[in-house]
């Protein structure tokens, strides 16, 4: 059920991506999208206040093992996203994705295989994965 869900959206977006046919279309519309999820975020900072950024040197224990370094890592934010923010980084992440998704309809790749594939590396190899 799920998969037929991601093969919807991919086929959907595959209907409704007229204009933007061209490979570098779909490449610059999708570091535009990029960047209008930052600036929503930065909207949400700046002139919402909803949320706030306290960026500091990350304190790490000396000898932590790897396993326990997300308990001592911050995200640097306080606050919580208000409904207004939530609505518009929704509709901007979603925008994203409509992009990644034509991204991947033109190299004929599959957006759920692709997610599978990276939930296997994350399983096999977790937090190593990004180090």
């Amino acid at each position: 059920m799920k998969d037929l869900l991601w093969s919807e959206f991919q086929d959907s977006v595959e209907r409704c991506l007229v204009r933007h046919r061209s490979i570098l279309d779909v490449m610059t519309k999708l570091q535009e999208s990029e960047a209008r999820v930052n600036r929503a975020l930065a909207k949400a900072v700046t002139t919402c206040g909803c949320v706030r950024i306290s960026a500091a040197r990350q304190r790490v224990p000396e000898g932590i093992p790897l396993q326990e370094l997300q308990a001592h890592m911050e995200t640097h934010l306080a606050g919580a996203i208000c409904d207004n923010c939530r609505e518009t980084l929704e509709v901007e992440l979603g925008n994203h994705l409509f992009y990644v998704a034509g991204l991947c309809n033109l190299l004929d790749l599959n957006l759920y295989d692709l997610f599978l594939k990276e939930r296997q590396r994350l399983s096999a190899l977790g937090i190593y994965k990004f180090c």
